[in-house]
C-alpha cells in the first residue's frame, strides 16, 4: 500500500490556464495507465482454468454448504479469503475495510452474472459474531476442518511459516503467518462443473478498495503514517488510535 503522508500540504498557486496545462499533460499520463489496465484486465479474462476436484463443503448459517452451492443460480463466484482464524479473536481491519465494500457493489455486480461469499477458517460463531456486529449482509462462510485455505494460498502450517516457505502471494511476498487475506474467482460450466480462473493477493485486493479510489483523487492521497495507519473497523472510528491494519 502506498505508506506515504503528507504532513503539510505543498501549494504551489497558478493562474487557470496553468493548470489547464498541467492536468492535460497528466492526462495523457492517465490514459495510458487506462489502456494498460485494458490489456491486463483482457490477460486477466484469458488466463486458462483448473478444474476443481476436491469436493470443498462449508459451514454456513444454514447448514453444510458445498462451493458449487455458493454460486447460487450464477455461473460466477468471488470468493474474499477473510483473516479470521479459530485460535484468535483478532479481526482484521484491512479485511474489514473490504468487507464494507461489498453489500453496497454485488447488488450491480450480482446483475452481471457474479456472485459473492466470504470464506474464513474460523468457525461459524466467530463468523456470525463478526457479521452481527459489522452488520454485513452478504453470504459467509467457514471451512474450518477443510484444506481450502491451504489449497488456495491463504493459511499455512506452522512448520511453512517456521522455515520461511509460505508461498504467499505466488512466493513473492515475504508474509510468513499462518493466515492471510486475498481473493479468488470461480467459474462453472453447463454441466455444472466447478474451475479456478484466477486468484490475486497482498495488494492485489487494493482493487476492491473503493475508498482508496477516493483517497487516491485527493490532495493528501491515503493520508498514511505507515500502511493503513487509520484504517479500523468502522464501528471504532472516534476511538483512539491503535496503530496500522495488519502487523506482519
Amino acid at each position: 500500500m502506498d505508506g506515504t503522508h503528507n504532513a503539510a500540504l505543498a501549494r504551489r498557486i497558478v493562474t487557470r490556464e496553468e493548470w489547464l496545462a498541467e492536468r492535460r499533460a497528466l492526462l495523457e499520463q492517465e490514459r495510458a495507465v487506462t489502456h494498460a489496465l485494458d490489456r491486463i484486465r483482457a490477460a486477466r479474462r484469458a488466463l486458462p482454468w483448473v478444474r476443481i476436484e476436491t469436493p470443498y463443503v462449508f459451514e454456513g448459517p444454514e447448514g453444510r454448504v458445498t462451493l458449487a452451492e455458493l454460486f447460487g443460480p450464477r455461473t460466477q463466484l468471488a470468493v474474499y479469503h477473510f483473516m479470521l482464524a479459530p485460535e484468535s479473536d483478532h479481526i482484521c481491519p484491512g479485511c474489514a475495510f473490504i468487507a464494507d465494500h461489498v453489500d453496497a457493489a454485488r447488488q450491480h455486480f450480482e446483475q452481471a452474472d457474479l456472485s459473492f461469499a466470504a470464506i474464513s477458517r474460523a468457525t461459524l460463531p466467530q463468523i456470525e459474531a463478526v457479521r452481527h456486529r459489522m452488520g454485513w449482509r452478504f453470504a459467509w462462510v467457514s471451512s474450518h476442518g477443510s484444506s481450502f485455505n491451504y489449497d488456495f494460498g491463504v493459511s499455512f502450517t506452522p512448520e511453512q511459516v517456521a522455515a520461511g516457505r509460505t508461498g504467499y502471494n505466488f512466493g513473492t511476498t515475504p508474509y510468513h503467518h499462518l493466515d492471510q487475506h486475498g481473493t479468488s474467482l470461480f467459474v462453472r460450466d453447463e454441466e455444472g462443473a466447478a474451475f479456478h480462473a484466477y486468484s490475486c493477493y497482498a495488494r492485489g485486493d487494493e482493487l476492491l478498495i473503493g475508498a482508496f479510489n477516493w483517497l487516491d483523487l485527493a490532495p493528501k492521497g491515503r493520508n498514511e503514517r505507515g500502511t493503513m495507519s487509520w484504517v479500523k473497523l468502522h464501528d471504532e472510528y472516534g476511538t483512539a488510535p491503535k496503530g496500522g491494519c495488519c502487523a506482519h
